[in-house]
């Protein structure tokens, strides 16, 4: 190396620090990647993007390429440095050069190139993955030496670099990638998604419509008096009962009867033109239960409990209320109605269910004590309150505006006094 001069040496070391900085920036960039994001590349066809997926596969042969190579240049551009330096400044070079190669390598081939890959990981890791690809395969033995050595050393500690890594996201970690990642998605999508994820926490109860508020049709009244109930019937699909919903006879879908001549129904008519009531047990998640409507071609369902008895009903468009929000033309009377009164006060329909309350409005309140939001008042207070009664209860103030049937018809909610002063300062 004496015989090489100084222009050819700086050369040689200018060469060398490309590919530390080469190195450097790969490394940083695969293992900064976003998995998901090259996997969507890798199958759009992308080559770069799917030679990356394959050196992703053995991350630790990949870590030993580049270790391998980045070590290889860094140590030759050592030996270079001190050669030329002790030419230009003698016995005295072997110290300026550490210092000059030091600064140089840390600014030149460490942080900036590992800034940008991690800045740009796509920019770096996809054009990198061609160059590293074919590497692999000349140095593989080379590679498999360095891990199988690695491996002993590792192997004191636990650490099984055979063993395959789990890159599958849980629910919540999806949840948080949906929260915090999720921007290029349109929020009414990104939310009916975290909607989804929600769903498989809830049970046919919770969204259920109440035993003593399911409205049915009694068969056991006259042919006139039932074609009235007919008409005045404010849903699509009757339930069709004897003396009381106990004895449920079918659900009648009222559409079979808008091109049949009124002269020709007869209650024997109605009962063939039933299909049989669905029982649902109440227990059941929400996931599972639209499968089933799907697969049996229902939307309507009885909500049974442990003993058989009818405690509710459900349909599938409550269901997918669940996911996208609030979309039927329910009647006025039979609503569950939140209605906003400024920034921190709401009107609450007490028969709404805890559930869809918690998803309508982002709350956190708790769904193991009651399915509906009067029952949870019902709950912590242990009795039924009046008229007029306010407590503070889940961070709220509440208060009770109307009673009905014991049952809490309606609920004015706000936030505490302090609270809302603290938010206004802020």
């Amino acid at each position: 190396m004496n015989a090489l001069s100084l222009p050819f040496l700086f050369s040689l070391l200018a060469v060398l620090l490309v590919f530390s900085a080469c190195f450097s920036a790969s490394e940083t960039a695969l293992m900064s990647i976003n998995r998901y994001r090259l996997m969507h590349l890798a199958s759009e066809g992308n080559k770069g993007a799917q030679l990356a997926q394959k050196l992703l596969e053995k991350p630790e042969r990949l870590i030993g390429l580049i270790l391998l190579g980045n070590n290889f240049v860094n140590i030759l551009a050592s030996a270079v440095t001190t050669v030329a330096f002790i030419r230009i400044a003698g016995d005295s070079g072997v110290l300026v050069g550490t210092i000059f190669l030091t600064i140089v390598i840390l600014i030149f081939a460490e942080v900036a190139p590992k800034t940008l890959a991690a800045f740009k990981p796509e920019r770096v890791a996809l054009p990198a993955a061609f160059f590293l690809y074919p590497l692999l395969k000349v140095l593989y033995p080379v590679v498999r030496v360095i891990n199988a050595l690695a491996s002993v050393v590792l192997k004191p500690f636990g650490v099984n670099a055979s063993t395959p890594t789990n890159n599958d996201l849980s629910q919540n970690e999806l949840r948080t990638l949906l929260e915090q990642g999720g921007s290029l998605i349109p929020k009414s999508h990104r939310q009916m998604l975290l909607n989804v994820l929600t769903l498989e926490q809830a049970t046919v109860e919770d969204i259920m419509v109440p035993r003593n508020e399911v409205r049915g049709i009694d068969l056991n009244c006259s042919l006139d008096e039932v074609l009235e109930q007919i008409q005045a019937y404010p849903y699509s699909r009757a339930v069709m009962y004897s003396d009381s919903l106990d004895n449920v006879v079918g659900i009648l879908n009222l559409r079979k009867l808008i091109n049949v001549d009124q002269e020709t129904i007869t209650l024997e008519w109605l009962e063939k033109a039933m299909f049989k009531p669905y029982y649902i047990p109440q227990s059941t998640r929400l996931p599972q239960q639209m499968v089933e409507f799907q697969r049996l071609q229902r939307r309507i369902g009885l909500v049974v409990n442990e003993y058989g008895d009818i405690v509710g009903l459900v349909t599938l468009a409550d269901i997918l209320e669940e996911i996208v929000g609030e979309f039927t033309t329910e009647p006025a009377q039979h609503a569950r109605r939140i209605d906003r009164q400024g920034d921190n006060s709401w009107t609450i329909d007490g028969r709404i269910a805890v559930h869809s309350l918690n998803r309508r409005l982002g709350w956190d309140l708790p769904t193991d004590e009651a399915t509906t939001f009067s029952g949870l008042i019902v709950s912590v207070l242990d009795e039924l309150p009046d008229e007029g009664t306010e407590v503070s209860l889940f961070g709220f103030t509440i208060r009770v505006e109307q009673v009905r049937d014991n049952v809490i018809q309606l609920v004015k909610v706000s936030l505490p006094i302090a609270e809302e002063d603290s938010e206004t300062d802020g």
